[in-house]
């Protein structure tokens, strides 16, 4: 029985292979270039994988994502489509989540941009803000990660909104569903937090005429996937003045390129995809075990909804 592995990097790869060999030595964990049979390769432990990679597999019993996303997985148009796909998924990661929703929303909400412009300036600039409890921040998408980031952040006393496809009940957190609650969701939203999944219908909401409908002067945080996010009409609201500041952890390419304008704009803070970074001997503990679960049940508690997408 095999288990292949790829991540972009080599390096990265053997890391991956060597957490994993060391929890499963009853299996061969190898990465995907050194696969000598590929029919015994029954799991794919992947992110990003090239295109066409596992469907040399004939007999993969599931692929495991290396997150909670599957769009990297599904953006392989040869994936094998009938093939189960796990996401990896725990406390570990929802908690660096949460850390970098809070440490961004408290930033924004106490305006520590302009209070760092200042500084350089040498200039003693006293910038009030309202209390927490008077400024409302919106979170887009209330899975694992959606959920538990807007329940802290109505602990710490924000006026916490939620958005998602469904119906969703979040203690602390006033929620709205569907196309039909999305336009009161943004309403007076000062602070706005994607973390939706990546789908056809979420590719691109972050655009013109969602900042639009956001209180002028509001903030934005993307911490799900890049190609959420209209990149020029980000630019044109942060011209404009309706988009104030944003905090940017995912890219439409990634490493974002050198000449993109985001990495100079004074209002846009780049950060390289860390919000919720999943380590090889945290995340192969995750994988193991679910890889065990799968193998004895033939399911686990991660699957994704293929056709969802997430």
């Amino acid at each position: 029985m095999t288990i292949a592995v790829s991540l972009p990097a080599a390096d990265k790869t053997e890391w991956w292979c060597k957490m994993l060999g060391d929890l499963m030595p009853d299996w061969e964990i190898t990465p995907f270039d050194k696969v000598t049979d590929p029919a015994k390769v029954t799991y794919a432990v992947v992110w990003r994988p090239a295109t066409g990679q596992m469907a040399k597999f004939p007999n993969l019993k599931a692929i495991v994502s290396i997150g909670a996303g599957i769009d990297h997985v599904l953006d392989d148009h040869e994936v094998p489509r009938h093939v189960p796909i796990i996401r990896t998924v725990g406390t570990d990661l929802t908690q660096r989540m949460k850390e970098y929703v809070a440490l961004h929303v408290l930033r924004h909400h106490r305006r520590l941009p302009d209070l760092q412009a200042s500084q350089a300036q040498s200039k003693w600039e006293a910038i009030i803000v309202p209390p927490a409890t008077e400024r409302r921040v919106g979170v887009m998408g209330l899975g694992n990660l959606g959920a538990a980031a807007a329940q802290l952040l109505s602990t710490i006393g924000f006026q916490t909104v939620g958005w998602s496809r469904s119906p969703k009940d979040v203690p602390g957190v006033t929620t709205y569903s569907g196309s039909d609650g999305f336009g009161e969701f943004l309403e007076g939203t000062e602070i706005l937090v994607c973390l939706l999944p990546l789908t056809d219908s979420t590719r691109g909401i972050m655009d013109a005429n969602v900042f639009n409908r956001l209180k002028r002067g509001a903030s934005i945080i993307n911490a799900a996937r890049g190609p959420h996010l209209v990149d020029g009409d980000l630019l044109l609201a942060l011209e404009s003045g309706q988009i104030s500041h944003a905090t940017l952890d995912v890219f439409h390419v990634e490493p974002l390129p050198s000449e993109h304008p985001f990495w100079a704009h004074s209002r846009i803070t780049v950060t390289p995809h860390v919000a919720s970074m999943i380590d090889a001997p945290t995340g192969s503990k995750i994988i193991a075990r679910n890889i065990r679960i799968f193998e004895e049940t033939g399911t686990v508690p991660d699957l994704a909804d293929v056709e969802r997408g997430y």
